[in-house]
């Protein structure tokens, strides 16, 4: 038998769970299908893979991320309207496999998860249906494991109470931690943070002149004490959050992970591939 249909043989293997993520991801089956099919592509131009499995569902969801995070910059609302077209989510070619995957999410959940953002519907999909760590998909979204963490609760929150209107709670943490920084008031900033707080720099912003990690509530106020002057209120992967924007130009954004009303950590993001529109929000 040939390596590459051994390979072939290996992926089939992993198709019908590659496509249940991608489908509960993406709602759509046809878009599922080009999350297979490039993960396979993928597949064959990657030697000396260790954890096959884990490999290409890491894949998938990335491409699954790529393509919502395609479609809100085209701001286009390209999931299927399972209330109104049933028949468009059923694929002829799969029609077991498609009843199965009707059955085990439903209607109702996937209207819901067409109102989280790219990277919230990825980690509540990935951990809470899939079982995948927090830490395996925070390499995939980019972001902390607490973060990651943040987001998937959010999204668990919205799918259990689909009709609750969100807490401001959050916003108007990050708001008050922007007015304490541009004033000064280091107080006011020990008071919004946790006593274990971290600040994260990706490598771009540390290249920028921050640092890479910064712990401890008290070192964390006197690195913001007296700046975020050209800081703009905005929403990084649906979460409130902020973003620097010195001449206009938005150069970082601060990704806020809030626990009972206190700051645990903030992720300072200055890759240019990070800083897209689908991910950044200006308010």
């Amino acid at each position: 038998m040939s390596d590459e249909k051994i390979l072939a043989e290996e992926f089939e293997a992993h198709r019908d769970r590659l496509r249940a993520v991608a489908y509960r991801v993406l709602g759509s089956a046809n878009e599922a299908d080009d999350a297979v099919q490039e993960a396979w592509l993928r597949l064959q131009r990657t030697d000396g893979i260790d954890n096959l499995g884990g490999w290409l569902t890491t894949v998938v969801s990335r491409v699954c991320l790529d393509m919502l995070r395609s479609r809100s910059s085209r701001r286009e609302d390209s999931f299927t309207d399972v209330a109104d077209e049933p028949a468009t989510l059923v694929d002829p070619g799969h029609p077991e496999f498609e009843a199965e995957l009707a059955d085990s999410v439903g209607s109702a959940l996937l209207v819901v998860l067409q109102s989280l953002a790219p990277a919230e519907r990825l980690a509540f999909v990935l951990h809470d249906m899939f079982a995948v760590p927090f830490e395996e998909i925070a390499t995939i979204i980019g972001r902390s494991p607490a973060a990651t963490r943040q987001l998937a609760s959010r999204a668990r929150r919205r799918v259990q109470r689909p009709d609750e209107v969100p807490e401001p709670g959050d916003r108007a943490v990050v708001d008050a931690f922007l007015a304490a920084s541009r004033g000064g008031d280091f107080g006011g900033l020990l008071a919004l943070l946790d006593p274990d707080a971290v600040v994260l720099a990706d490598t771009a912003a540390v290249r920028m002149g921050s640092d890479a990690l910064v712990t401890g509530a008290q070192s964390v106020a006197e690195t913001f004490a007296g700046r975020a002057r050209a800081a703009r209120p905005a929403h990084i992967d649906g979460a409130p959050g902020a973003a620097w924007l010195p001449k206009g130009n938005l150069s970082v954004a601060f990704a806020f992970t809030i626990v009972a009303g206190r700051i645990t950590e903030i992720e300072l993001l200055a890759d240019p591939d990070t800083l897209t529109e689908a991910r950044v929000r200006l308010d």
